[in-house]
C-alpha cells in the first residue's frame, strides 16, 4: 500500500495505468453459520489498509453497539450491512466488496451460511474463480461444509482454499488442522476440484491472513491467505474456446448501418472471420468490429462490441453468432441441473420462460429425473423441487436455442427460469447435454390437414375449456352444451375430468405436480382432436392460471375459449354431489381445491357464467349463443 501511495503522489497517470493492467480475481467466501466469513473479509480489508476514516469511525461505533467481540473491533460489521444481519450477527444477503493490492485487483462475495439462503450463495458463486471455504477448527467438517462444497463444484469453480478458522480457540493445534484437512479431502474426491489448498487461520486475530504468523503456527509452511489470492493462477480458457457472441441489440441508426451488439462470451474474432447463425444456418463474414473508441482489428472474450457483416442475413436479438467450424449445440430439448430459487415449488409440465443470455423462450420441465442431496451427494427420487433444492431435469422448449454444455462454457451453458405471471426468477440452470430425441424427431408432413378435416365437417374446430371449483357445474354445463351442439349437427367430443382419470391419467394423483401434468395431457389431447376437425369440450377444475395459459398456448389463439363457471365455494360445498368437500373438511382428502389447495380465478376468460343463480339449461344456451359465430367456417 505504501508503494501505491508513493506512485499516486509521484505520477498519477502511471498509477492509473498500473491499476488498469492488473489482473482481476473474483472469489467467494462460504461456510457454516459463524465460521467467520465476514470477519475474514473485514480483516483482509483492515490489514490491507483499505478502510477509510469515516468507515473506521462508524465501525468502532457499531462494534460497541451491536458487535460480538466485546470492546474489540468486530470486523464482520464491514460486510454485514443489512439491519437484520447486524441484529442477528449473521450474513443474509450476498455482500460484494472490491479491493486492490500492489499485485492484483479483487472482487469478493461474502455469502450466507444458512441453508435457507442457498440461492444467495449460488448467485455469489456463479461468477467466482476461486472459493474460500471456511471451517471452524472446533467443529470440523459439517453438513453445511458438504453443501457449500457441492454448490461450488456445481457452478464450475475448480480452485478451492479450505481456510480452517479460529485456530486460536484450539491452541493453534497442528493435529487438529491436519485431521480436518484429511476429513475434507475424503469428501472432496467426487467434486472434481483441480486444486485444494489448506490454510490454518484466525480471522479475528489476523493469523496467516496477510502474512504468516510464525510465533503461533511455526509448523505451517504454506502461503498466507492473501499471498495465495495474489498469486493463484487463473487460466481464462474463454480466449481459446470457440467464438460465441449472443446478440443483445440490433443497432440500425440509419439505412446505411446495421450492427449486431453484444458481449463476446468466448473466443475471439477479426474482420474477415466467418460466422454462422445456428438458428438459421446462414453464414457471413465479419466486416467491421465497431466500438466507441474506433474499429478494432481483434476482439476477445469479455469485450462488448458491435459487429457488421458482409452480407444481409437474418440476425435478431437472442440469436448467437458463432464459429462455423466449431458450432454450439442447437436443440429444443436438453438435460440440465436446476437450482430452485422460489418459494413455490417447481412443477414438471408447467410452462416457464427460459432466458439464456438475451434469448427468451417458453419452456417446460418435461421430467424431474432426480433430486440431488447436496449433503450426501446422493440422488433421490421426487416429483417436485422446493426452494434451495437441486435436481436433474429434462427440459422441452418451444423452439431450439444455441448452447454449449456448462462444463465446457459457463457463459453459454447457463440459463434462468422465469415465472410467466410474476416475472420472478424461479430457477437457475446449467445445461448438461442435448437429448438425442431433440434431433431425431421431426414433424411428418401430412397431406390431409386440419383445414381439410374441418371442411369435411363444415365446422370450425376449437376448444371450450370449462374451469371452476368442484361442484360448480362444469361437467353438467359441458354435457348440455355438447348436446345442443350435437343437435345443430356439429361434430364434438367431451373430455371430462373424472372420465380421463380412468384411463389416460389413471397414474396421476392430486398433488400440485400431478394436477399440472393432468392439464398438460388434456391440452395435448384436445389439440389432437382440434386437428381432427372436432369441437372439443373439456371440463376440469384446472386450478392454476399457468396451466390454463399453457393450454391456450398449445392451441392457436382463436381455437381456445375459456369458460369460467363462477360458483361460490359455499354453494359448491353445499351441493357436494360426490361428498368430496365433507371428506376434505374432515381431513380425509388432501390437496382438495378450495380447501387446502388454491384455485386461481381466471383473469380474462372469454365467457363467465354464474353457476349459482341460473338454470343450467339457460346457462348452456347462453354459451351456445356466445360461441355461435365460431361454429361455421369462414368466421
Amino acid at each position: 500500500m505504501a508503494h501505491q501511495s508513493e506512485l499516486i503522489a509521484k505520477d498519477i497517470h502511471a498509477y492509473l495505468k498500473a491499476q488498469q493492467e492488473k489482473s482481476m480475481l473474483r472469489f467467494i467466501t462460504c461456510g457454516s453459520v459463524d465460521d467467520g466469513k465476514s470477519t475474514l473479509i473485514g480483516r483482509l480489508l483492515w490489514d490491507s489498509k483499505l478502510v477509510f476514516e469515516d468507515q473506521l469511525a462508524a465501525l468502532e461505533a457499531d462494534s460497541k453497539r451491536v458487535g460480538t467481540q466485546g470492546e474489540e473491533i468486530d470486523y464482520a460489521l464491514l460486510l454485514d450491512g443489512l439491519q437484520a444481519e447486524r441484529e442477528q450477527g449473521i450474513t443474509i444477503d450476498v455482500a460484494y466488496r472490491f479491493f486492490s493490492t500492489d499485485k492484483r485487483k479483487f472482487i469478493v462475495a461474502d455469502t450466507p451460511g444458512h441453508e435457507q439462503y442457498t440461492r444467495n450463495m449460488v448467485t455469489g458463486a456463479s461468477t467466482a474463480d476461486v472459493a474460500v471455504i471456511l471451517i471452524d477448527a472446533r467443529k470440523g467438517v459439517l453438513t453445511q461444509t458438504k453443501r457449500h462444497s457441492y454448490l461450488v463444484s456445481l457452478v464450475g469453480i475448480r480452485k478451492v482454499v479450505v481456510a480452517i478458522n479460529k485456530m486460536d480457540l484450539v491452541g493453534y493445534d497442528q493435529n487438529c488442522f491436519e485431521q480436518i484437512a484429511q476429513d475434507y479431502q475424503a469428501i472432496a474426491g467426487v467434486l472434481g476440484f483441480e486444486e485444494i489448498t489448506y490454510i490454518p487461520i484466525s480471522a479475528l486475530k489476523g493469523d496467516n491472513i496477510i502474512s504468516l504468523t510464525a510465533s503461533n503456527m511455526s509448523w505451517y509452511a504454506g502461503p498466507a491467505l492473501l499471498d495465495y489470492l495474489e498469486t493463484v493462477q487463473i487460466g481464462d480458457t474463454r480466449s481459446v474456446q470457440p467464438f460465441r457472441m449472443r446478440i443483445q441489440w440490433v443497432n440500425r441508426p440509419n439505412l446505411d448501418f446495421r450492427g449486431f451488439c453484444g458481449t463476446i462470451a468466448s473466443g475471439q474474432c477479426r474482420p474477415g472471420d466467418p460466422v454462422v447463425v445456428p438458428s438459421s444456418g446462414q453464414q457471413s463474414r465479419i466486416a467491421r468490429i465497431v466500438t466507441m473508441d474506433g474499429d478494432l482489428e481483434l476482439a476477445c472474450a469479455g469485450q462488448s462490441i458491435t459487429l457488421t457483416l458482409e452480407d444481409e442475413i437474418d440476425v435478431s436479438r437472442g440469436d448467437m453468432l458463432t464459429d462455423p467450424n466449431r458450432c454450439p449445440g442447437f436443440a429444443n430439448q436438453f438435460q440440465a441441473k436446476i437450482v430452485w430459487l422460489n418459494e413455490n415449488a417447481l412443477l414438471p409440465g408447467r410452462s416457464y420462460l427460459l432466458k439464456a443470455g438475451s434469448s427468451v423462450t417458453p419452456a417446460q420441465i418435461s421430467s424431474l429425473k432426480q433430486r440431488i442431496n447436496v449433503c450426501t451427494f446422493q440422488d433421490e427420487s421426487g416429483k417436485t423441487l422446493s426452494m434451495n433444492e437441486i435436481g436433474v431435469c429434462n427440459l422441452a422448449l418451444d423452439r431450439a436455442i444455441a448452447f454449449d454444455p456448462y462444463v465446457e462454457n459457463r457463459h453459454t451453458g447457463n440459463f434462468i427460469l422465469i415465472d410467466r405471471f410474476t416475472n420472478a426468477t424461479v430457477g437457475a440452470g446449467m445445461i448438461d447435454f442435448a437429448l438425442r430425441r431433440a434431433s431425431n424427431i421431426h414433424w411428418q408432413v401430412l397431406e390431409v390437414d386440419k383445414i381439410a378435416r374441418a371442411e369435411m365437417k363444415n365446422q370450425k374446430p376449437f376448444v371450450l375449456w370449462f374451469t371452476g371449483l368442484s361442484g360448480s357445474g362444469k361437467s353438467t354445463l359441458a354435457n348440455l352444451v355438447e348436446q345442443k351442439l350435437h343437435s345443430l349437427g356439429k361434430h364434438t367430443y367431451l373430455l371430462d375430468g373424472d372420465n380421463v382419470r380412468h384411463g389416460l391419467n389413471r397414474d396421476l394423483g392430486f398433488t400440485d405436480a400431478d394436477r399440472v401434468e393432468n392439464v398438460r395431457r388434456i391440452a395435448e389431447t384436445a389439440k389432437l382432436f382440434v386437428d381432427a376437425g372436432l369441437i372439443v369440450l373439456t371440463a376440469f377444475i384446472s386450478p392454476f392460471r399457468s396451466e390454463r395459459a399453457m393450454a391456450r398456448d398449445i392451441l392457436e389463439e382463436a381455437e381456445f375459449v375459456e369458460i369460467f363457471v363462477d360458483t361460490p365455494l359455499e354453494v359448491c360445498e353445499r351441493r357436494d354431489p360426490k361428498g368430496l368437500y365433507k371428506k376434505a373438511r374432515a381431513g380425509e382428502l388432501k390437496n382438495f381445491t378450495g380447501i387446502d389447495s388454491d384455485y386461481e380465478v381466471p383473469e380474462r376468460p372469454e365467457i363467465v357464467v354464474n353457476g349459482a343463480n341460473a338454470d343450467a339449461d339457460n346457462l348452456a344456451e347462453q354459451i351456445i349463443q356466445k360461441v355461435k359465430k365460431n361454429l361455421s367456417l369462414g368466421n
